[in-house]
């Protein structure tokens, strides 16, 4: 799985973005108006799916959680992955961690398609839960894109 994700911050940062022309691709549904981007970073690892029982009880494949570093261009900076709650995954609640010791935690609030029919739909988050003064100190959103 390669993603990018862009965290948003609620005030102007003085730093510089990687990969912020695909901001200007941005589908309306998962857009963030008035904030500005704070980060772009990338991931690199794996959505990890099970089956269950879907509509009708018909067994589907569902998307579990991600396992995948966040990388800055070569560097790996951090992790992302789906919080636990009672010790069980909570596919609903996502974790973006940098390696300053700076965490967000956000739930799935908008959706869009991605590019192909292969790849993870776009998706935009709203933090929830927040800790540390690093680089996603501040973060108030987080979008899913530009998935393969």
């Amino acid at each position: 799985m390669i993603v990018q994700s862009v965290l948003y911050r609620s005030l102007v940062l003085a730093s510089v973005l990687h990969g912020s022309s695909a901001l200007a691709a941005m589908p309306d549904e998962i857009r963030v108006p008035g904030e500005l981007p704070g980060a772009a970073l990338h991931a690199e690892g794996a959505q990890i799916y099970e089956c269950k029982a879907g509509d009708a009880n018909q067994l589907v494949w569902q998307a579990r959680e991600p396992a995948a570093a966040l990388m800055d261009g070569d560097n790996s900076v951090g992790h992302h992955y789906a919080a636990l709650h009672w010790e069980t995954v909570d596919a609903r609640t996502l974790v973006w961690e940098h390696k300053d010791g700076s965490l967000v935690k956000a739930r799935i609030v908008a959706r869009a398609a991605g590019r192909t029919d292969g790849d993870l739909p776009w998706l935009k988050f709203v933090v929830i839960t927040q800790t540390g003064n690093g680089l996603f100190y501040g973060v108030t959103h987080v979008q899913r894109i530009n998935t393969r």
